[in-house]
């Protein structure tokens, strides 16, 4: 069973008290410090870029990120079929923060144009604008 950060901090803020001696304010701000990093190594580690990565400009214009059979991430340069919440949550992001900092519209999909092109095709075959369309109508009738 692997440790937790915590348990990890502890163990090497203990190995450096063990070495010279420390004030409690000293130990505190070890802890602190060494707990960040930890985390932030971890963040690197999951999310497959580097610590501080994020303050880095965008791997590419918003335009050219959205390709047909890809999507690139402006947070990382890693490329998807689809931009997910989980990889975003990487990035401290939502997929509504994400549009709103690289200046996407609300409505755009966060996914290849192949993909979303798809999806759109699936629903129409299913009739879905036409359901969509009454059940508008029938709730304007209950107003």
């Amino acid at each position: 069973m692997s440790k937790s950060l915590v348990e990890l901090t502890a163990e090497l803020v203990q190995a450096q008290i063990g070495t010279k001696d420390m004030s409690p304010e000293q130990i505190k701000a070890a802890l602190n410090e060494t707990f960040m990093l930890l985390k932030g190594l971890q963040n690197a580690e999951t999310c497959g870029g580097a610590p501080g990565q994020a303050d880095a400009k965008p791997a590419m214009s918003p335009e050219k990120s959205i390709q047909k059979n890809q999507v690139v991430c402006l947070e990382c340069g890693e490329t998807f079929k689809m931009l997910s919440p989980k990889h975003l949550s990487c990035h401290e992001l939502t997929p509504k923060e994400y549009r709103k900092k690289h200046g996407f519209s609300m409505r755009q999909p966060l996914c290849a144009k192949v993909l979303s092109e798809r999806r759109s095709a699936s629903g129409k075959k299913r009739g879905i604008p036409e359901n969509l369309k009454k059940a508008i109508v029938a709730r304007t009738k209950k107003k």
